[in-house]
């Protein structure tokens, strides 16, 4: 068993809302790494974060992804620092991968500026940038493909990328 494709991208690509509708023209599961985590834990992510600390956070993060993908057969988006783990990466290649790409201004817009999300708790628009700078080369080192989700409206992207998992 395996994902029918894995999501990844920074805040703000739309993995969770694109997930949900490709998922949806797919006919198969969605599920958002973020949420197990949160349900593994017992509490949210900025709880997480704030109370045990980011490198807990990422171990619970490393453990739910390499559950997931051995075990879950739908649409399966990834939080958007999942990718800075080499093991992740690893575990990742056998996979389809799907990059949502973003720039900055459109994430600011769907992300807002911060609200629940602890890394941008500080100077968000800042440490926006400066994350998707950061990830965007593992981000595209484990994509089979890369969707562009400017200026787009989630259907749209969807679409596009149920007709690449049916070809692909």
């Amino acid at each position: 068993m395996a994902p029918a494709a894995v999501l990844v991208g920074p805040p703000g690509a739309g993995k969770t809302t694109v997930g949900k509708a490709v998922a949806e023209l797919l006919g198969v599961p969605f599920a958002d790494t973020d949420h197990l985590i949160a349900q593994r834990a017992g509490k949210p992510i900025p709880e997480i974060f704030f109370d045990d600390g980011e490198q807990t956070f990422r171990a619970l993060e490393r453990e739910t992804i390499a559950e997931a993908l051995t075990s879950f057969d739908g649409v399966l988006a990834l939080g958007g620092g999942a990718i800075l783990d080499s093991d992740t990466r690893e575990a990742l290649h056998p996979h389809t991968i799907v990059f949502l790409s973003v720039e900055l201004p459109d994430a600011v817009k769907r992300v807002g500026l911060g609200a629940g999300r602890p890394l941008l708790s500080v100077n968000p628009r800042a440490t926006l940038k400066y994350l998707m700078e950061e990830r965007r080369p593992l981000y595209t080192s484990v994509a089979t493909h890369t969707v562009h989700t400017d200026g787009r409206p989630p259907e749209e992207i969807a679409t596009e990328l149920a007709g690449l998992l049916k070809v692909g």
